[in-house]
């Protein structure tokens, strides 16, 4: 195969995880392991297949950003990376949009900031993030449970 149409193929398989992750019903266990689990680990095996294949003879390495460019250089190497990023951003996506099922975050919130996870990985991560943590803390002190400094009244 060439590095085009293995970047296709792992391309059209981490579209697939996003569409049941961002669309499928996740009351069903065994649709949630499709983009938590079984595509990342596809996606894994495809990155370890090039890495172990293909990495002693691609130059660069990863002591300086020139050592990187110069390793991306390689197709088989740029193709690897790309790779690295669907597996991860994957499976972090699943990740987040469990910890925001069970934060009650709804659907039409997530799907935009699965989005973001999906087209900008590191910023999706940071919204889901501030998002849970936004509801959490609202959900501790709507309930009162939030502990409140010492009082400096006069008793």
């Amino acid at each position: 195969m060439t590095p085009e149409e293995v970047f296709s193929l792992a391309g059209t398989a981490a579209m697939a995880g996003w569409v049941v992750l961002i669309l499928g019903p996740r009351r069903f266990a065994w649709l949630n392991a499709i983009p938590l689990w079984i595509i990342p680990a596809g996606l894994s095996a495809v990155y370890a297949a090039l890495i172990f294949s293909r990495f002693s003879g691609m130059g660069g390495g990863f002591d300086s950003l020139a050592s990187v460019a110069t390793l991306f250089q390689d197709d088989w190497a740029l193709l690897a990376g790309w790779v690295h990023f669907l597996a991860f951003d994957l499976f972090v996506g699943a990740v987040m949009a469990a910890r925001m099922d069970r934060a009650a975050v709804g659907r039409l919130v997530q799907a935009p900031i699965l989005g973001a996870t999906f087209m900008l990985g590191p910023l999706g991560f940071l919204i889901a993030a501030l998002t849970e943590l936004g509801l959490r803390l609202h959900a501790l002190t709507a309930k009162g449970n939030l502990v409140k400094g010492p009082s400096h009244g006069v008793a």
